[in-house]
């Protein structure tokens, strides 16, 4: 019998691809619902109930209600929304963290997908405070350079209406997101193992996919020993690569081409500078959260992955 899987949320960017992901797979049944009923919450209790696993493709609030219409104890969950990213109950869906982690995924009824900005982040910082490299105070300083699908359908509309003004603001890179705290700093600093969240500035490039965390450290005489750590911890992880030479790539370069997240350390005198590159609709959404189902129903991880 195989493994029944629902999308709650389908209609949404990250819905949307990881349907398409899916629906070419043999080895899951996809349960839809009838796109007159999509919000009806009767019907979406009875096609949650009947899955096997949730995705949830949900604005936060939503998915939090979601999360209460189970009345069975099978239905595992996969939260792709903010709601549940420090939660407690809930497993981090970031296997690359370690063993111990891919293992908590596995058995987890409630997981919560990563977010794109973090992972990156987290990548980076994990391994190095883990090996004494960072100090957990240390006052990091992030800039992360995205596609604007990672901001959602309100910002997609905008950079893709047909009537968009040529040589307007769009058409540069630009803060966005600075009125606030950035949504991904409590997951990256639970994570990463600091103990002061990081100053983090998210710059919105007019392409549509691709995102490059970028990390300076003031670390004197350590660039090789911060690449070994790297290098040593996803040594097993075919979907991360941990380069030592530059350029560092341009963010749009992995537009919707790859699931994979390439490292890089780079630098110059005693400053290291680390980056990350990833497709923020790849290993930082759907492709992440096909991984982690992978993980939960006990396929091979990497099933259905562009690596």
């Amino acid at each position: 019998m195989k493994t029944k899987i629902f999308i709650d949320g389908r209609e949404g960017t990250t819905g949307l691809q990881i349907y398409d992901r899916l629906a070419a797979r043999d080895d899951i049944e996809l349960l839809t619902i009838d796109e007159a009923l999509r919000k009806d919450v009767g019907e979406r209790k009875k096609l949650i109930n009947a899955a096997d696993l949730v995705f949830l493709c949900l604005p936060d609030d939503a998915a939090r209600e979601a999360v209460s219409l189970p009345d069975n104890d099978h239905t595992r969950i996969l939260d792709a929304s903010t709601a549940h990213r420090v939660a407690d109950g809930w497993v981090y869906g970031l296997p690359e963290l370690s063993e111990a982690q891919r293992e908590r995924i596995k058995a987890g009824k409630r997981v919560s997908n990563p977010g794109c900005h973090s992972t990156g982040a987290i990548l980076l910082l994990a391994p190095l405070t883990g090996a004494g490299l960072l100090a957990p105070d240390y006052p990091l300083v992030i800039t992360s350079v995205t596609g604007y699908t990672g901001g959602g359908k309100k910002m997609i509309a905008e950079y893709e209406a047909p009537d968009r003004e040529k040589g307007g603001e769009l058409d540069s890179p630009r803060l966005y997101s600075t009125g606030a705290s950035h949504k991904h700093i409590p997951e990256i600093t639970l994570y990463s193992g600091i103990t002061r969240p990081p100053a983090m500035t998210p710059i919105v490039a007019d392409y549509p996919q691709g995102i490059q965390v970028i990390i300076p450290l003031h670390l004197p005489g350590k660039t090789r020993d911060v690449f070994d750590a790297l290098s040593a911890r996803y040594t097993d992880n075919r979907n991360i690569e941990v380069r030592s030479e530059g350029p560092a790539f341009a963010p749009c370069s992995v537009n919707g081409g790859t699931d994979k997240v390439t490292i890089s350390v780079l630098g110059y005198d005693d400053i290291v500078i680390l980056t990350a590159q990833l497709d923020n609709l790849g290993k930082g959404a759907c492709g992440a959260a096909v991984q982690n189902m992978n993980i939960m129903l006990g396929f091979d991880e990497y099933t259905g992955l562009r690596i």
